[in-house]
């Protein structure tokens, strides 16, 4: 129970599992308000989804400045502070990405073409996957159980995957007949879909950098 890092560790990890849980509320929102496009062209759910998104964003970063003022008041050694920050602060690029993207779709008001949704749809859901997975890592991490290379390996072929059918869309985004610009804004839409999996693999090695320094 980051007995490895804390003296006062009962409060700090309460608030980094809050967080966590606000954190799948956030992707959980997401994924329901892209869905509501693809599957309603007129995206009659979408805005409240999106709103509600945003709020749990913003909740987020409460958390993480409530965690930052614990933490600097002595809780942790400078290391450890910096260590657990930087996780935290590279897990809260995620619901950033996600922001972007319902961003995006709503006020360049982007309807996925028929003919992309079957790939968009697995893009995203498996982009969520990598976002759950990398919840249980760290909730795994925090109770130093067994198992966060595992974890690690499991977000690094999610983002495989993704990155397998970011390249694919794109291609047949190009090589179609649709509009050359709305070309463009569908690319620009996938890049930063994909950006998620990045992201989260990202973090993914860094928690598994955490756990051996934690064995050292």
């Amino acid at each position: 129970m980051f007995s490895f890092f804390f003296k006062k560790e009962n409060r700090l990890e309460e608030l980094i599992y809050k967080y966590l849980e606000n954190f799948q509320l956030i992707y959980e929102n997401f994924e329901k308000a892209v869905f509501s496009c693809i599957n309603e062209p007129h995206c009659k759910e979408f805005n409240f989804l999106k709103e509600q998104t945003d709020k749990y964003e913003s909740k987020a970063d409460d958390i993480i400045e409530e965690i930052n003022d614990l933490m600097y008041s002595k809780v942790l050694i400078p290391d450890s502070r910096e260590d657990i920050m930087n996780l935290l602060h590279g897990l809260d690029k995620i619901p950033g990405d996600l922001e972007i993207v319902l961003f995006m779709m709503k006020y360049q008001k982007l309807v996925i073409p028929e003919k992309f949704m079957k790939d968009v749809q697995d893009l995203i859901t498996v982009s969520i996957e990598a976002c759950e997975t990398l919840s249980k890592q760290i909730t795994g991490f925090i109770k130093k159980e067994s198992g966060t290379r595992g974890f690690m390996k499991i977000i690094d072929k999610h983002e495989s995957h993704c990155d397998y059918i970011e390249k694919r869309l794109i291609q047949k985004i190009f090589t179609s007949n649709i509009d050359p610009f709305v070309k463009l804004q569908l690319k620009e839409l996938i890049l930063c879909m994909g950006d998620i999996s990045d992201r989260a693999d990202k973090i993914s090695k860094m928690v598994n950098i955490l756990s051996m320094k934690r064995r050292v």
